[in-house]
């Protein structure tokens, strides 16, 4: 009996937030280890099939490095990266789409539906939802009086708009929209666009209530490597200049704290190892990982 008087307990805890996100939006970065252990695969979908039967509105956008990089591998074309960025010339796009769009996303969209969910899967293209232009990244001046150098990374994207009319439609019928991060230019052509900035464009779109980034880390760690529960966004640029943030950490911070200033109530960056991260994380009093505010 005192099993079954804990898990009352525990929804009633939950209680507060039910009432709170019910008939919010919630847009959620699915990638990392999440999405490559099958248990913490079906966990996940699990989560978000709960939260739309409750009443909130998910909206899932995917990443697929891993996936990219083993195709890539068996067609022999080789990767090179930029600052941390893939540089994406025709056939690696060619690549990076068909992947994306046609082998995560329906996977995704497969295991919501196989669990009992509702899930439609779109690519930025698909409704000029995600529309972009080509990515400007300057490199180091060979000396120290001359310009920066350009460097072109071919079609890697940048979010200029987010069109949200087709995720409005697909919610308000009670389905998760699933989202693949490419983009399209002016020109019709596709872009590869980092998941974090597409998730946070959508949300900020949205007005969703929160931003939830999925990493395969606990969250921000301080100088002695102990989490930061909380940080507000007018105090990331010191950290990044004191070194505290760096790394793969740095644009995910930034992605966040531009989601905030477009209207977002907060951001999350937790841990997608653990199970059932998302719904820890809206349902609990202290939550999990590091929540960023205004």
């Amino acid at each position: 009996m005192q099993n079954e008087i804990t898990k009352a307990k525990v929804l009633i805890e939950s209680l507060p937030y039910l009432r709170e996100f019910r008939g919010k939006t919630v847009v959620i970065k699915y990638g990392g280890h999440a999405m490559i252990d099958e248990e913490l695969k079906k966990k996940f979908a699990l989560d978000v099939i709960l939260l739309k039967y409750i009443g909130i509105n998910p909206v899932v956008v995917h990443g697929g490095g891993p996936q990219i990089n083993e195709f890539l591998k068996k067609m022999q074309i080789t990767s090179n990266y930029v600052q941390g960025m893939r540089v994406t010339d025709g056939p690696t796009m060619d690549v990076v789409e068909m992947v994306l769009v046609g082998k995560v996303n329906k996977e995704i969209v497969g295991l919501i539906n196989h669990c009992g969910g509702r899930a439609v899967g779109l690519s930025g293209r698909d409704g000029d939802l995600v529309q972009a232009k080509k990515m400007k990244v300057l490199g180091k001046p060979e000396t120290e009086n001359a310009p920066p150098e350009l460097i072109d990374l071919g079609r890697v994207g940048e979010v200029t708009h987010i069109n949200p009319e087709i995720i409005s439609t697909l919610v308000a019928k009670d389905f998760i929209p699933v989202i693949a991060p490419v983009g399209v230019g002016e020109d019709g052509q596709a872009y590869n666009i980092n998941a974090d900035l597409v998730a946070g464009a959508v949300a900020a779109e949205l007005n969703a209530s929160k931003l939830i980034l999925l990493t395969d880390v606990e969250g921000v760690k301080d100088a002695n490597g102990q989490l930061l529960s909380s940080i507000e966004v007018s105090s990331i640029e010191q950290l990044i200049a004191d070194g505290v943030i760096k790394g793969g950490m740095i644009p995910k911070l930034r992605c966040c704290a531009s989601a905030i200033s477009g209207g977002v109530n907060k951001a999350h960056i937790i841990d997608g190892r653990q199970e059932h991260a998302i719904l820890l994380e809206i349902f609990t009093l202290k939550g999990i990982g590091t929540e960023i505010t205004a």
